[in-house]
């Protein structure tokens, strides 16, 4: 398990590189990478020029941690990777990565899927996006609570 929460960016290769060397028992990977899009439709549908995420240390990677031990306890995984950024990004730069390891793809795939779906829900971080019309800050989707909540009644997303 590996878990990080960082100002700087990240290399996309590196990272998944370091999670698979040499374990050659490592049959699928998948990973995510979430981007800062130009566009947030729910507004003003105005052109997004920043998004600011801020967090609380200590207590965000100790729920990553959560998160992530609670995908180890549903599937066999062999690594797992999240990076999560903070501070003011821009469109086009990455904002978190999440990377799973296992012996067999389907593991791979689902415990990325959950990871993820957790991390939008669970995940004590905050975005400010500025826009030609101001700053907001980002609500929380509907779609992302029911995608979470799909786990816990035991069907896939």
């Amino acid at each position: 398990m590996v878990v990080h929460v960082q100002r700087e960016d990240f290399d996309l290769g590196q990272a998944l590189e370091s999670l698979t060397r040499d374990n050659h028992g490592i049959g699928g990977l998948a990973s995510f990478v979430g981007l800062v899009r130009d566009l947030h439709p729910g507004h003003d549908a105005s052109a997004v020029r920043s998004m600011t995420l801020e967090h609380y240390p200590g207590m965000t990677e100790r729920q990553l941690e959560a998160i992530e031990a609670e995908a180890r306890a549903r599937w066999p995984l062999d690594a797992t990777l999240i990076i999560h950024r903070y501070g003011r990004l821009e469109p086009g730069d990455r904002i978190v990565l999440v990377a799973c390891a296992s012996a067999h793809r389907d593991a791979a795939f689902a415990a990325c899927q959950f990871l993820m779906d957790w991390l939008k829900t669970k995940a004590p971080f905050w975005k400010l996006e500025e826009t030609e019309s101001g700053q907001h800050w980002v609500a929380a989707k509907d779609s992302d609570d029911h995608a979470a909540e799909r786990w816990n009644s035991g069907q896939s997303p």
